[in-house]
Order: C-alpha cells, then structure tokens, then sequence
C-alpha cells in the first residue's frame, strides 16, 4: 500500500488521472456503429503516446500461466464485464461498450472505466448504466478518512442491490499508485465498519461491477475477458481517487460535457 506523503507524488498521480480523462473522452467522440475495438484501442495507445505516458496494461502478466494482456485497454462488450481483449469485433447500434484505460505517468498509475451506449439503447439499458454510475458516486462518497474498506463495499452493494442489480463477486476495487494493483482490495460487496481504516494520502481504484442478472461469471477461452455467465448485459464504471481529510478527490476527472 502507497501512502502518498508529498505534494509532488499527488501532482504526478493527478496528471496520469488527468490523461486518462482525457483518453476516455478522446474514445467517447468515436464511437459509432461499425467502428472496432481494436481501431479504438489503437487511438488509445496514440493519445498516451501523445500525451506523455504508457499504458500500465498492455503486457500486464498477473502469474506466469497468464497470457500477456494484448491491449492498452480492456474493451468489454455487453455481457462481458472486465478485461475485454481488443479486437476486430465491430460495435452495432444498440451495443455498450466499457473502455478500461490505465496510465502510467513517471512512475505514477491512474485507472478509469465507464460505460458508452453505442447509438441508441433501451430504456433498461440506460437503467443500468445510471445505476452502477450512481454506484460508483455513492461509494466515493464514502470513501472518507476514518472510514473503513468495508464502509465503501456495503454501500456500494446497497446502491446496486437496491435498483434490482448484482455486484461482481470475484473482482474487486483495489488501491493503485506505483503498482497497477495495490492494497487494499475493496470488494463489491461487504459489511460495514469491517476492513482496513481509509487514511489520508491513500490512492484507491474505485470500480462497482453491475449485473442486470445473476453474478455468476466466466472467463473466455482468451484467458482475460471476463463476461456473464448468463449472458445479460453488465456495466462497469470506475474512478481513481485520493482519500483526503475531507472530500474524496477523483483524479480521473475532467470537466468536459462528456460526463467523465
């Protein structure tokens, strides 16, 4: 676990936040029916190059018998909720889409998801992503110093439990800084007042996974993406933040009409 101590190093993480934001944002501006994961991952890794960082992803290796990740994002179509791999699949009106963008900015690491309609989507379907959207500031919310880990996980089961969602079980929010993946891990369900104490100076990946079935997932015979089991939709959005003495401060964020 990093605790962040100086001015410096948070200045470092706000900026890597900031180029992810603006990646995202980059991403979102070309989505349309037809384009390919894999054009959009190719434009990803342009505009980090751009921008003055690398992917923290692309190679990610988490055990020897892992297949090295092929991307720079995940690209995660509909049922698939995490770790989609890029590739020639062609987006169709009606689809969503989460784009899961990482940076790594001198020696610093951000990650942000969200997810994009594809052209236009039901009503259920905008259901579901306004209710992991909100899961995911619900649990910012709570992610205040003084709190506990299972403070966030609890409230983001309630959120996304009371709209007639599921959480993933398997996956978790986890903090980030310089490692991809750092303590502690936050999972998307829990008890409150249980788990490690939120302290100032700590750098967290926020990311509530939504079902709109049953939590029971799969992982595809790629060794990464990770889809429902059931085969319905799934949602993902995700925010790096720094616990503070107040307010929770999102690094990931940046003031565009795009929302993210």
């Amino acid at each position: 676990m990093i605790i962040i101590k100086s001015d410096r190093e948070i200045e470092f993480m706000r900026k890597s936040g900031h180029i992810v934001a603006t990646v995202l944002h980059e991403l979102e501006s070309l989505l349309c029916p037809g384009v390919t994961t894999r054009e959009l991952d190719q434009c990803a890794e342009k505009q980090l190059s751009r921008l003055g960082a690398e992917s923290p992803f692309k190679g990610y290796r988490p055990t020897r018998s892992h297949v090295p990740f092929p991307g720079v994002t995940c690209m995660s179509v509909n049922s698939e909720i995490v770790h989609g791999v890029p590739s020639d699949r062609q987006l169709a009106e009606g689809d969503i889409l989460t784009i899961d963008c990482g940076a790594v900015y001198k020696g610093w690491m951000t990650d942000s998801a969200w997810t994009f309609p594809i052209g236009e989507v039901s009503d259920d379907t905008h259901d579901l992503l306004d209710a992991t959207r909100t899961a995911l500031y619900a649990s910012i919310e709570s992610a205040r110093s003084g709190n506990r880990t299972g403070d966030i996980a609890e409230t983001m089961q309630r959120a996304v439990e009371d709209r007639g969602y599921n959480v993933i079980r398997h996956h978790t929010s986890h903090g980030i800084g310089r490692n991809l993946h750092e303590d502690p891990q936050i999972l998307n369900h829990g008890r409150a007042k249980s788990g490690p104490i939120l302290k100032p100076g700590m750098t967290i990946a926020l990311e509530p996974m939504v079902l709109a079935g049953h939590y029971d997932t799969q992982v595809m015979n790629d060794q990464w993406t990770v889809s429902a089991r059931d085969g319905h939709l799934t949602a993902h959005f995700e925010h790096t933040i720094a616990i503070t003495d107040d307010d929770a401060d999102i690094l990931t964020r940046i003031n565009c009409n795009g929302g993210i």
